[in-house]
Order: structure tokens, then C-alpha cells, then sequence
């Protein structure tokens, strides 16, 4: 099973010192963290999009590159491209330049956006959620198979044998797509053939398993390969020498991200401590522990869901880039060679 981390770049105030770095120092911490992760020989980091103040990455593509020219091995995705209120024509050639500057490491994850500011931004109703990110998808996934597109949509110019260019390095851009659990989005991934990318940030995840169970089957009865439906799981991590330091340390700055970084105001809350040990709980989704507690879980995971990739946001709520370091070398020293040789 592949590990990777991912970020959104929220700025939050260390709920110690009440400070906020900036945000040319976020994005520097974000480049050291990358390439801290290639070196502990992860498998793929991945960048949110949100259009905020208070979560600095807009444009996945674009710190794609920066990390491309500063990394070896480690393959870059979006996390999630909200491809909904974007145009997919862009879409494809900003990811195909970072595909051939990163000598054919990128991939996307294209989802609806549980974050809903980008559709006013951009001039899009929200009454054509669904909509907009099917026929966008569907425009996105011809530009991948070719170079010449024709296309004809509601939302969008139509295409008449257009020249898409550049092509990436790889044959096709990997391109996943997102959803945080709901099961008819997951279904339609699975007609596609393909890969799903499962959010699971509060629900007991044996509650999901038969969610992935039923896209696996989909996609079977659509005719598709069993290698193509892959199944990536992401989720909120923390990682100390001890489980007890682990949680004790986290809970202020996880409880603050949520009531700071809601993806809607109402539904902004400090999450209770109860509430967050029982995330934190051997059954429950949030991965916070001691190396051997993350393993264990990953483990536990691994026979629910039979994933093929777990992503986790490890830099959230303020942490010290210390402590996001740290995260990062135990994943690579302890986490990944055991789940490498289990999963």
C-alpha cells in the first residue's frame, strides 16, 4: 500500500502562542515538507484548492511545479482540483506542463468541492453542482485520451477538433476522483473505471467499508478491470513517540482547524474532547498515536477497505513545522516499511 501526505495550507494561529506565520513562510514550510517526503521515500503529495483567506493554496498545479523542480521521486496530485467551476481545457494543460516538468509525476483528484466559494467566484450557480462537474469531467476525460477534441455542452464553448496542447509525459494524466462519502458519487466513479479517492474525516470507517465495497462491485458489472478501480483512503494524522503524547498535544490545534476552517459557517465547532478520542479511537478514522498505533490501524484499514493508497493531511491546525517534520520521519522510518510488507 502506498502512503502519501497532503496539504490545504490553512493559516491557523498556534493556539499557544496565537501567532500566524505568513503565508510566503507557509508555502516555504510546504516546499521543506515535500521534500522531506520524497526523501522518507512516500509515494505522492498533494495539494488542496480553496479560494480564501484563511487557506492559502488556490492553484494545485502551480505549487506542483515549484515541488516538482525541488523533488526526485515522489509523485504530486491536486487534492482536490474543484474541477466543477473550472475549465477543463486549463485543467488539463496546467497538469500536462507539471506531468512533463516533473518528468511524468502528476496525477489529479477531481471532485465537486465540499468548499463552495470557488462557484460564485467563477460566476457559477450552485443550484448545477452536479451538473457542472459531470459534463466537465466528461470534456476532461476526452482531452486526456486525445490530442484533437471534439465537444459540445451547456456550460462551456463547444470544441471542433481543437488542438489540446501540451500531452503530458505519461500516456494519460492519472485522474482520480474525489468525494467525502457519498455512495451514488462513488457509484458513478465505478461506470467510469475510475480511481476513488475516499475523504473520511468523522465517520467510523466500518461504516463506509460496504460504500467501497459496492464501487468495487459497480465497476465489475460495468465490465472494467479490477486493477483500474483503486481505492485511496484520506484522513487527518498526527504522529509522537507515545499515543497519549500524540493526542494530548493535537486535540487543541485539530479542535481550533474546525472551528476556524469549516467548509460552511454554520457548520464551524470546537470539536469536544470526547468527540476527538473517539475519532482517535482504534475503530475510529482520525490517526493520531504512537508509530506502532499507526500502523495498526493502517493495518485494520487495509482489511476493511482493501485500499491500494492512504493520504494524510499531516499539517494542520498551526503546527510547528517541527512537529509536521516529525510526523513525516516517523512515516517513512517506522509507518511505511511495516504497512509495506503487510498490505
Amino acid at each position: 500500500m502506498e502512503i502519501g501526505i497532503y496539504t490545504f495550507a490553512d493559516m491557523t494561529p498556534d493556539p499557544e502562542s496565537g501567532q500566524t506565520i505568513s503565508v510566503a513562510q507557509r508555502y516555504a514550510e510546504i516546499l521543506a515538507a515535500a521534500k522531506l517526503a520524497d526523501e522518507a521515500g512516500l509515494a505522492v503529495f498533494g495539494f488542496g484548492e480553496h479560494h480564501r483567506l484563511d487557506i492559502a493554496i488556490s492553484s494545485p498545479a502551480i505549487m506542483m511545479a515549484a515541488v516538482a523542480a525541488a523533488t526526485r521521486r515522489i509523485r504530486l496530485t491536486s487534492a482536490v482540483t474543484i474541477l466543477s467551476t473550472l475549465d477543463p481545457v486549463r485543467v488539463f494543460e496546467d497538469f500536462a506542463s507539471v506531468d512533463l516538468v516533473s518528468g511524468g509525476r502528476a496525477e489529479l483528484i477531481a471532485g465537486r468541492g465540499a468548499f463552495v466559494e470557488s462557484f460564485p467566484l467563477f460566476g457559477f450557480d450552485l443550484d448545477d453542482y452536479n451538473e457542472l462537474f459531470t459534463e466537465k469531467l466528461d470534456l476532461l476525460l476526452k482531452l486526456n485520451r486525445s490530442e484533437r477534441v471534439t465537444w459540445e455542452g451547456r456550460f462551456r464553448s463547444a470544441l471542433d477538433a481543437a488542438e489540446v496542447s501540451p500531452r503530458p509525459a505519461q500516456d494519460e494524466l492519472p485522474i482520480w476522483i474525489g468525494t467525502g462519502g457519498n455512495a451514488e458519487n462513488a457509484a458513478a466513479t465505478a461506470r467510469l473505471g475510475l480511481p476513488l479517492t475516499l475523504a473520511n474525516i468523522s465517520l467510523p470507517p466500518a461504516g463506509l467499508a460496504p460504500q467501497v465495497a459496492d464501487y468495487k462491485r459497480v465497476g465489475a458489472e460495468a465490465g472494467h478491470e479490477p486493477a483500474k478501480l483503486r481505492v485511496a483512503l484520506a484522513g487527518h494524522m498526527h504522529i509522537e513517540a507515545t499515543s497519549q503524547a500524540a493526542l494530548d498535544y493535537f486535540y487543541p490545534r485539530y479542535a481550533q482547524y474546525f472551528l476556524l476552517h469549516a467548509p460552511r459557517q454554520n457548520y464551524a465547532r470546537r470539536i469536544p474532547r470526547e468527540e476527538y478520542d473517539k475519532r482517535a479511537a482504534a475503530d475510529g478514522p482520525l490517526f493520531v498515536g504512537s508509530p506502532q498505533a499507526i500502523i495498526d490501524k493502517m493495518l485494520w484499514e487495509h482489511e476493511l477497505f482493501g485500499h491500494q493508497r492512504y493520504l494524510a493531511q499531516v499539517d494542520i491546525g498551526g503546527l510547528p513545522f517541527a512537529k509536521v517534520a516529525q510526523t513525516i520521519e516517523f512515516l517513512g522510518d517506522k509507518v511505511l516499511p511495516a504497512v509495506r510488507d503487510a498490505a
